[in-house]
């Protein structure tokens, strides 16, 4: 059974992505506030079977630090305080492979929540 893990991470602070490799030789751009608003923790995800919170206002998020946990795992430390989740490498590959189709329906709640998007100059309001 070949599990996914990570081969390299890049934080690129100018532009506020984090580049993931994979050993399945995937690679992935996660921008910073796509991290911020799918973090894995509970207070982001729900508590049991709570349905997630919609995250709003961190287009200018950014990375304060990177934390290695173990061999499976990073915790972020974002601009915003919020530090809790553990970004697994399985969780960090789903939200790569599955980035476009996430964000979609991010923007379309966020709309149907009446928020209009802050964008920062080097970003779009359709890609995260």
């Amino acid at each position: 059974m070949n599990t996914i893990g990570t081969t390299q991470i890049i934080h690129h602070k100018r532009s506020r992505k984090l580049e993931v490799h994979f050993n399945d030789s995937s690679s992935y751009q996660l921008p910073v506030e796509f991290l911020r608003v799918f973090s894995p923790s509970a207070e982001v995800q729900g508590h049991g079977d709570g349905p997630a919170v919609l995250v709003l206002g961190k287009e200018n998020i950014t990375i304060s630090k990177i934390e290695p946990i173990g061999t499976y795992a990073i915790r972020i430390f974002f601009s915003d305080g919020h530090s809790s989740g553990l970004y697994t490498w399985e969780w960090l590959y789903e939200l790569g492979r599955t980035q476009e189709e996430k964000w979609r329906h991010y923007l379309d709640r966020a709309e149907q929540a009446g928020y209009q998007r802050k964008v920062p100059n080097h970003a779009t309001s359709e890609s995260p």
